[in-house]
Order: C-alpha cells, then sequence, then structure tokens
C-alpha cells in the first residue's frame, strides 16, 4: 500500500513538473518571439537564452512561485521595433513596462488575453493604429498608459467598463472622434486626453435656477434676463477651455481657492477629487484620536472610512495656517498629481476650506516597513527575505520614478523605511511626499531648510544645505541596511554594547570584523539566501559612499537589483577603494587620525562576491 502511494506521488510531482515546464517553456517563446522583433543596442535582453527552459532566470523577467511570468519591465531599454502577439500568450502577466523605448507599430489585439494584467505602460514610444477594443477584456487593469505615441481612430467604448481603472492617460496621440463620458471614464478630466483630434465632451446641464427677488416688468427687465442668458450660456460653453487653459499655465505664485466647510461640491483637479471636510469629518469620525494612524512635522494621520465603504488615510495639516503647512499642501497636491508609479502613494484627493487643508491617500492595510520591522503584534509574521527583496525593488524603482520621469524632477528628501508603505499584497508604495522638493530640470541641486530625519540624511546634505536625487540614493541605501538589519538607522541603544548610534556605522564596523552573520535581522532565523544578502550589502554600500558623484543614480540601482551590473559596479569600487587605500599609505603613513569617507576602511576583498 505504502509502494503504491509513493509510486502515485512519485507520478504526480513529475506530472507537475511536466505542466509547470511546458507552461514555462511557452512563456519564455512568446518572449523570445518578442526578442527577436526588437534591435537591442544595449544587449538589455543579453540573458534572454532560448534555450534555456524557464525564463524566470532571465533579467527583466518576474515570475510567480509556479514559474509563470509575471512582470515584464522594460522600460527606458532604448529598444526598437515591434511588438508581436505572442505577448498574449502570457496568462498570469500582471506588469507589462515599455515605456519610453522607440516601439512602432501596432498594438497587438492579443494583448486582450492578458486578463490578469495590472499595468499597461507603453508611453513614449512610436505606436501606430488603433486602440484594440480588446483591452476592455481586462478588467483588473488598474493604470493604462498609451500617451506620446502616434494612435489614431477612436476611443473603443469597452475601456470604459474597465472599473478598476485609477489612472489613463491617453493624451499626445492623433485620436479622434467623441471622448467618452460614461463609466469609468467619468473620473478622469480632459488632461487624460489632451493634445488629440477629440471633440470636448458636453458640458454639464447648468443648475436649475429659483429666483429670489421679485422679477420687474417691462423691456429693460427682458432685456437683462435676455443678456444675462446670453452671457451665461457663453461662460458655460468656455469653462471647460478656461479650466483646462489654466491647469497648463498656471503659475507657481497662484494660490488655490476655498471651499465653504458647508458646501459639497464635486470638484476635481486632475484625477484628484476635492472632498469636502464634512465628508471627512464623518469618514474619520470628527478625527477621533482613535483613529490616528501616526504623526508628523506637519499634522495628524487619521484612519478613515468613505461613504462607498473604501478605507483612507486623511492626512490634516496643522490647525495654525503656517506658511510650511501650506507650502507641504500645495507641493503635495501638484506634486502627486503629476507622479503616477503603482511604487508611488496615490493621491486620492484633498480638501481646502479657510480653516482646514488635508490629503487624503489610499489606506495601506500593512502598514510601513518600519512598523512591519519593529512594531509588529506578535501574532503577525515577520517579513520574510523574498518580500524584503521585493521591497527593495519596488522602492527603487518609485524613486527612479521621480527622479527620472516627473518634469520637472522630484527629490524625496526624506526616504527611510518609515515612508515606505505596503499595499495588501505587499508591493513598496513610496509615500510621505511632504518633505519632497520640485526641482527644475536646469538645476543640479536645490539649496534649502534641510529637512529630513537623523540617520538618513546624506552628509553633503547636512553640511552644506545641498540636495539632489543622489541626496534620495543615500536615504535609500540606509533604508537597505533597515531591511537587512531590521534595526533604526539612530539607535541610542547601541550605545550599550557599541560606540555607534548610527546604523551605517555600525554595519561598517561589523564588515570590517568580518562578521556579516551579525548584520542580518534574527526574525529572519536564518531564512536567506547569504549571497543575496552580500549583494544588497553592495548596492547599500555603493548608494551611501561619502561623495555625491560616487553614488549611482536610482535608475542604475533598479537594473543592479534586476541583477544588471552589480558585478561589474562592485569591481570598480574594488579597485578605486585600492587604489585609495594605497595612495593614503604612501602619501600619509601615519595619517590615522584622516576621516574617511563613508567605505573607505572596508577591506575591498569582503563581500567580493560569494562565500
Amino acid at each position: 500500500m505504502d509502494e503504491r502511494l509513493i509510486s502515485v506521488c512519485l507520478r504526480l510531482v513529475l506530472v507537475l513538473d511536466l505542466v509547470f515546464r511546458v507552461s514555462a517553456n511557452a512563456e519564455g517563446d512568446a518572449l523570445n518571439a518578442l526578442k527577436n522583433q526588437l534591435f537591442d543596442p544595449n544587449n538589455v535582453l543579453q540573458s534572454w537564452d532560448a534555450t534555456l527552459v524557464n525564463p524566470c532566470t532571465w533579467f527583466h523577467v518576474t515570475c510567480n512561485n509556479e514559474n509563470s511570468v509575471t512582470r515584464v519591465d522594460l522600460g527606458n531599454a532604448n529598444l526598437t521595433g515591434q511588438l508581436v502577439p505572442q505577448l498574449g500568450q502570457l496568462p498570469n502577466l500582471q506588469y507589462l513596462e515599455l515605456y519610453s523605448n522607440n516601439i512602432s507599430g501596432i498594438i497587438p489585439e492579443d494583448l486582450g488575453n492578458l486578463t490578469n494584467l495590472v499595468s499597461l505602460d507603453l508611453y513614449l514610444n512610436s505606436l501606430t493604429g488603433h486602440i484594440p477594443t480588446t483591452l476592455g477584456k481586462l478588467q483588473r487593469l488598474r493604470f493604462l498608459r498609451l500617451n506620446n505615441n502616434t494612435l489614431t481612430g477612436q476611443i473603443p467604448m469597452p475601456l470604459t467598463t474597465i472599473m478598476s481603472l485609477q489612472v489613463l492617460d491617453l493624451s499626445n496621440n492623433k485620436l479622434e472622434g467623441d471622448i467618452p463620458v460614461n463609466g469609468s471614464f467619468s473620473l478622469f478630466t480632459p488632461i487624460s486626453f489632451s493634445n488629440n483630434r477629440l471633440n470636448n465632451p458636453p458640458p454639464a446641464p447648468p443648475p436649475p435656477i429659483t429666483p429670489t427677488t421679485p422679477i420687474p416688468s417691462g423691456n429693460s427687465a427682458t432685456g437683462a434676463i435676455a443678456g444675462g442668458v446670453a452671457a451665461g450660456a457663453a461662460l458655460l460653453f468656455a469653462a471647460p477651455a478656461i479650466v483646462l487653459a489654466w491647469w497648463r499655465k498656471r503659475k507657481p505664485e497662484d494660490h488655490f481657492f476655498d471651499v465653504p466647510a458647508e458646501e459639497d461640491p464635486e470638484v476635481h483637479l486632475g484625477q484628484l477629487k476635492r472632498f469636502s471636510l464634512r465628508e471627512l469629518q464623518v469618514a474619520t469620525d470628527n478625527f477621533s484620536n482613535k483613529n490616528i494612524l501616526g504623526r508628523g512635522g506637519f499634522g495628524k494621520v487619521y484612519k478613515g472610512r468613505l461613504a462607498d465603504g473604501s478605507l483612507v488615510a486623511v492626512k490634516r495639516l496643522k490647525e495654525e495656517r503656517t506658511q510650511g503647512g501650506e507650502l507641504q499642501f500645495q507641493t503635495e497636491v501638484e506634486m502627486i498629481s503629476m507622479a503616477v508609479h503603482r511604487n508611488l502613494l496615490r493621491l486620492r484627493g484633498f480638501c481646502m476650506t479657510p480653516t482646514e487643508r488635508l490629503l487624503v491617500y489610499p489606506f495601506m492595510v500593512n502598514g510601513s516597513v518600519a512598523s512591519c520591522l519593529r512594531e509588529r503584534p506578535e501574532s503577525q509574521a515577520p517579513l520574510d527575505w523574498a518580500i524584503r527583496k521585493r521591497i527593495a525593488l519596488g522602492s527603487a524603482r518609485g524613486l527612479a520614478y521621480l527622479h527620472d520621469h516627473c518634469d520637472p524632477k522630484i527629490i524625496h528628501r526624506d526616504v527611510k523605511a518609515a515612508n515606505i508603505l505596503l499595499d495588501e499584497e505587499f508591493e513598496a508604495v513610496v509615500g510621505d511626499f511632504g518633505l519632497a522638493k520640485l526641482m527644475d530640470y536646469k538645476d543640479t541641486h536645490v539649496t534649502t531648510a534641510v529637512r529630513g530625519t537623523i540617520g538618513h540624511i546624506a552628509p553633503e546634505y547636512l553640511s552644506t544645505g545641498k540636495s539632489s536625487e543622489k541626496t534620495d540614493v543615500f536615504g535609500y541605501g540606509v533604508m537597505l541596511l533597515e531591511l537587512i538589519t531590521g534595526q533604526r538607522a539612530f539607535d541610542l541603544a547601541r550605545l550599550a554594547n557599541d560606540d555607534d548610534v548610527m546604523l551605517l556605522d555600525w554595519v561598517k564596523g561589523l564588515l570590517k570584523d568580518r562578521k556579516l552573520e551579525m548584520l542580518v535581522d534574527a526574525d529572519l532565523e536564518g531564512n536567506y539566501i547569504d549571497d543575496e544578502v552580500e549583494q544588497l550589502i553592495q548596492v547599500a554600500l555603493l548608494c551611501t559612499q561619502g561623495t555625491p558623484v560616487e553614488r549611482p543614480k536610482m535608475a542604475e540601482v533598479v537594473r543592479m537589483l534586476e541583477g544588471d551590473g552589480l558585478a561589474e559596479r562592485w569591481e570598480e569600487w574594488q579597485k578605486e577603494e585600492m587604489f585609495r587605500q594605497e595612495f593614503t599609505h604612501n602619501h600619509h603613513p601615519n595619517a590615522d587620525w584622516i576621516i574617511a569617507d563613508s567605505t573607505s576602511h572596508i577591506p575591498p576583498d569582503e563581500l567580493s562576491g560569494p562565500r
């Protein structure tokens, strides 16, 4: 009996293995069909080997536990060529990222078969032809960005049935016909459709007018009414154009207008809803202390439930109308309406009255990375190593988007584990743009009052007040060390056993003493891969080098985390480090007092690869 059971189990294992291999092979064939249609001058697709059964080992491809492809990340890869119908043969694909390349041709109808797709980003290419009506079958789609192509024809009506759609951008194409206003499209403003050949949507009917004073009789009254009606009609039809013109040409000194708390307008700014104060008072139980999620430098954050049942986090700026609070409010509203990415916290709406400034975000059910690392209840499992790796990559992608895909670019200025939130799938979401600084593309740095958190602040920012995207890179590197160690970036408790209250200094000390095993968070209980820990530490040390110019850009960090270029960058750093140490020894043999840069006292053979 036991032998028969064992035999059945073995056969089942073989069958399942065959199924997974066939599935992976079919998906590998589909991706290779794409590769064969693309010109790849930078050899981004070099690892896409057709002889390998499983595409899950390829760079820029992510798979689930069943070895089925869930993500293809080829954005900004300088690829030229065309898309292929075989992409529709990736049944579990959730993210298809091919933005900012030079891909031409049509969008294949077969993409409508990707029923698990969450994000379709094909913007900034040279795509032509119509938008496939089959995309209407993607009922889980949340992000659809086809802007900055040469697409023609009409907007397919089936797209309006995608009720999960949160972000839509069809701007800067050659689309014609009417803009749908029904279904999910009722949420979007003209900005999503601008710079096309589309007809303006019909204006909303005017509200009924109830006269409150007697109407005089006579010709003068008739003339006044006729003139008023004509003027009102002209204003009504001109309103959409006026609003759109204001949105595009507004100046930095423009201010938002106040809406009294008793009004309940359905006003949208971009894709943001303007809530009434009454709505948010009801949602948060009149801002009850029991609903406080956290406190920040500019105010408190409350958990709330809207009338539709959805949970939100409401950030209530301090009641006193300080300049910093208003500037933060305007910065966040302006900025987050432009910065939309799956790894960035999406601003759902805002509220502004003569006495209140509030921001409304989706509620992140899993809190922040910091809370999961250090404040979790005993009943909650710790973050496992696979999730920590995913957090590292997701947060890097979010920051890279802020730096490279926003115009003007956006500097966060307070990157830390407490500001990396986790959604229901433990996907990293970069939050708290209250300290972010919009940076004009002409500037290489910005000089401001130093804002940030001790332990995460880059040395040049602390000493000069000058911040750049490399300031964020430094903070990100420290955040990686938080992920690996589970410890705080600044902790006086470390004085009990060490002299280093700064996490970065503590890590360097352990590496100098070759105590790598003491770095890893004890909550992992040894369930991690040594090589992957070493690679993540290498990235962290490259990001926290003493001078900004030596640090990689966030886009480079993303590539290194995906397995592309880390070994070369680390080897280059080792050579420079050996030269620096030899120079110091030859020219300053007794200069032990010289303060080293961020990594100079770590032996160059440490963390050099698999042990």
